[in-house]
């Protein structure tokens, strides 16, 4: 894909040619949402409407189909300047070099700020730690070109340098970024492996969750297979195919095994050493887990200037570390006849 840049007092236009067939058959708002991910989707939307989104020369609507080198012109409004506050938190840094790192993001950490939680995020600690990070993502984003849930701890990407963003966003939106995840989920899984195929969309009535939508749910797929067995929980290596929002939780807990602990898909937020040895519980006992047992433990994508495909991954923490532990300390509880 071709792109020139014009920037006025105040906007930018935007010029570009489709050359990629990944991108065909996708509506016109939606690839623009992938594209400027720093900007919502009714926004767009709205831009549309207004005529500031042009093929070939001409005013275009937002249902419009994208086709093979069509010329796509967009006057972009800057946004609003905001600034994100650098912290002195540490970063489990895994790999960097002048162009990404990769890091292990602590449990209950957001990704970046966002209106009513501008403080203690990834993105807040990068900007204290990194001298320079990509800006293509946007004012209140630099360097991220993923994310994941606030509860998920695990191996996430930086990007350094703008030369490389749109190479890497490419990855993730064509889906050549192999993700692998480990997860502790409640129940004994029936089969070794299989493959997850449901749509998934907002929640009907919780706009905040996600789930099972067959009315108007986008395709996702996930691929798990079974790790270790220990009768009332199983521990599952997790693949997802595509990536949707929540989508690991979802899918698992549609198939009857919830992340343990999710407090979003599952019956509890936490998980006490009585239930795992199933003892009474004790007066004032601490949780021994009190968030989703979901971990991004590997990642692998091509690296545009080393020309390779490399592969990071992370150890889980010691939360789930201490759970499987006491798992295999109390031994497999075997199912029972009915």
């Amino acid at each position: 894909m071709s792109q020139k840049t014009q920037e006025t007092i105040e906007n930018k236009v935007f010029e570009f040619i489709v050359k990629r067939k990944v991108y065909l058959g996708r509506r016109l708002d939606k690839y623009l949402a992938a594209r400027f991910p720093q900007y919502s989707r009714s926004f767009l939307q709205r831009l549309i409407k207004e005529g500031s989104v042009k093929i070939g020369g001409q005013p275009a609507k937002s249902s419009y189909v994208i086709k093979y080198r069509d010329t796509i012109t967009l006057e972009l409004p800057a946004l609003k300047e905001e600034k994100v506050c650098p912290e002195d938190i540490p970063l489990d840094v895994i790999y960097e070099d002048d162009y990404l790192m990769v890091v292990n993001k602590p449990p209950d950490m957001v990704v970046h700020p966002a209106p009513g939680n501008m403080s203690g995020t990834l993105v807040n600690a990068l900007a204290f730690h990194v001298q320079k990070l990509s800006s293509a993502g946007g004012p209140m984003k630099p360097g991220i070109v993923h994310r994941l849930d606030r509860d998920t701890s695990g191996v996430i990407l930086v990007i350094k340098s703008n030369s490389i963003h749109n190479d890497i966003a490419r990855q993730f939106m064509e889906r050549t970024v192999n993700k692998e995840y480990l997860a502790l989920v409640v129940g004994d899984v029936e089969l070794d492996s299989d493959l997850i195929e449901l749509p998934i969309g907002r929640h009907a009535v919780n706009r905040l969750k996600m789930a099972v939508r067959h009315d108007e749910g986008k395709d996702a797929s996930t691929i798990y297979e079974v790790v270790e067995r220990f009768g009332d929980f199983t521990l599952v290596k997790v693949m997802p195919k595509s990536g949707r929002t929540h989508q690991i939780r979802v899918h698992l807990k549609a198939i009857g095994h919830p992340v343990v602990a999710d407090a979003d898909y599952s019956r509890r937020d936490c998980l006490y050493r009585s239930e795992i040895f199933r003892e009474a519980p004790k007066p004032e006992e601490q949780p021994v887990l009190d968030r989703q047992a979901l971990h991004a433990y590997r990642l692998e994508f091509y690296h545009p200037e080393l020309k390779k495909k490399v592969s990071f991954q992370a150890d889980l923490p010691k939360d789930i570390k201490t759970v499987l532990e006491l798992l295999r300390e109390r031994g497999t509880i075997k199912k029972t006849k009915r």
